[in-house]
């Protein structure tokens, strides 16, 4: 028999606790290592509104728990936990009145606080702190994003000595390297930019804490770095993907590994989804149609099959490619084209959607994100729309493909990785792609597209062979699992060489 892993997930949020993309990834990948045979905790912030809606009820394990945050400054912190849905993965939560309530004044949201690298900087202490007074040692720490990014610095150094973590490796992934702190890392002086080398300053050298580079610290200091699909990993170490990391990147490329996302395949089923009109499978995909009736009913748009019906279900903001679709959704329109847009985010953009869409009030349609009908979208729309600008994965094309939506996307990071362009000579290919973030270049995609749709029999083919695609968490937990042996061997590795 195998011997189990001991695994602890790290993360600014964990489904169904909390999350905005990243929980789902974590989450999903917490079940699956358990569901593979795997030993298995997590551990995350506590956010009241979160842990009440969706986690029932949580047992204190620590209250009041006195820890040291930095030299001679001590924090009291309670420590709660729960289970994850359907797998009994344990889950802790970390609670304290100042840093992790969900009562603070940031908009009600868990993200965009004043203080952010305080608020982590405490989390990232009191967690590993948690492991210790669980008296959990586990084989890998796996941190994902900047909100993690102090846990290998701290392994490496401050706790560097000490016979607990003698033999956890840790792992730190990338999931968007644009995020390096809490804040906008462009717009710290540059004199006043972390190098990664010095101490920290005290938890009380407030202005000093925000300007600490979470994610600079990892990479540094982790024993295994990966990212969230091959070709990005192989974007940062250039120039213009890299946010002025990709120096450092590059120098360490030996530990740096990159895995593509998979998505839940209970949670994202056409068969058994409650959000649709009308569920359907590969044995029953013509139903698929029933389902664009009920959108254009729903949303007021043209009726008819022969009419593309696009979507766009995204975050409103400049990277999702928005300085593309703009220009072109009016010729899009006067050629007969049907799209929903559902997200949110930026103010400007969704004034201009709205703009565009008055002039054509059958066939353009902005709506804000409803997560109740994120997937009718996909279900009812022929064509999904991703032009990112860039994208360290993505998983709104993989569910796309789930529902029988063929995507359409910029050829770019885990948009490249996970859509082949659609070749009608050999019929190979699960989607549109287009090189060069150009809007001309959007448009001819979206006209092959368009195109293929007229040829019923090829389109047929297209979502058939989507819907029968493997993109479940399974295989990519099976290469995480490698990969956290990879890194305790890199570690045993370094210890070996620096003589520790």
């Amino acid at each position: 028999m195998r011997k189990k892993i001991k695994i602890v997930q790290i993360a600014s949020e964990i489904e169904p606790f909390s999350k905005s993309g990243l929980g789902g990834v974590v989450g999903s990948l917490s079940r699956t290592e358990r569901k593979l045979g795997q030993n298995v905790v997590a551990i995350t912030p506590y956010y009241e509104t979160a842990a009440e809606q969706n986690g029932g009820p949580l047992e204190i394990i620590a209250e009041n728990h006195e820890i040291e945050i930095t030299h001679g400054v001590f924090e009291r912190v309670t420590y709660l936990r729960g289970y994850m849905r359907d797998s009994r993965v344990p889950i802790y939560f970390i609670k304290h009145e100042n840093y992790l309530d969900g009562k603070v004044d940031f908009r009600g949201k868990i993200y965009g606080a004043p203080n952010e690298n305080a608020r982590f900087f405490f989390f990232d202490v009191a967690a590993l702190q948690l492991l210790k007074k669980i008296n959990w040692k586990p084989d890998i720490i796996h941190c994902h994003d900047w909100h993690t990014g102090l846990i290998p610095y701290f392994l490496k150094g401050r706790y560097k000595k000490d016979p607990f973590w003698e033999k956890t490796a840790c792992l730190f992934t990338i999931h968007n390297l644009v995020y390096q702190l809490g804040h906008d890392w462009w717009l710290i002086d540059e004199k006043d930019r972390d190098d990664g080398r010095a101490p920290l300053p005290s938890f009380i050298e407030k202005e000093a804490i925000e300007r600490i580079n979470f994610v600079k610290r990892a990479i540094m200091n982790a024993d295994a770095v990966n990212t969230v699909s091959e070709t990005y990993r192989e974007e940062i170490m250039t120039r213009d993907f890299g946010e002025d990391l990709h120096r450092m990147l590059k120098n360490r490329e030996n530990i740096v590994f990159g895995i593509v996302n998979g998505i839940d395949y209970n949670e994202y089923n056409p068969l058994t989804d409650p959000g649709l009109y009308r569920h359907y499978s590969v044995k029953s995909v013509s139903r698929k149609r029933d389902n664009k009736i009920w959108l254009q009913k729903h949303y007021g748009l043209k009726k008819g099959f022969n009419i593309p019906l696009l979507c766009m279900t995204s975050r409103i903001v400049e990277q999702k490619g928005f300085a593309l679709l703009l220009p072109i959704l009016s010729t899009l329109m006067e050629s007969g084209a049907m799209m929903i847009i559902m997200g949110d985010g930026a103010e400007e953009i969704k004034k201009l959607l709205a703009e565009v869409s008055k002039n054509f009030p059958e066939q353009l349609i902005y709506t804000p994100f409803d997560s109740a009908r994120e997937t009718s979208l996909y279900a009812g729309s022929d064509i999904f729309i991703l032009p990112s600008r860039f994208e360290p994965c993505g998983v709104n094309q993989l569910i796309a493909l789930r529902y029988g939506c063929i995507p359409v996307v910029h050829h770019i990071g885990g948009l490249a990785d996970t859509i082949t362009n659609f070749d009608p000579r050999t019929e190979t290919g699960n989607g549109f792609t287009f090189a060069g973030y150009d809007s001309n270049n959007l448009l001819v995609a979206l006209a092959r597209a368009i195109e293929t749709y007229k040829h019923k029999d090829v389109w047929k083919h297209l979502v058939v062979s989507g819907l029968r695609e493997a993109n479940s968490w399974i295989i990519p937990t099976k290469k995480y699992i490698e990969l956290y042996k990879t890194t305790s061997k890199l570690r045993r590795a370094r210890k070996k060489k620096n003589g520790e």
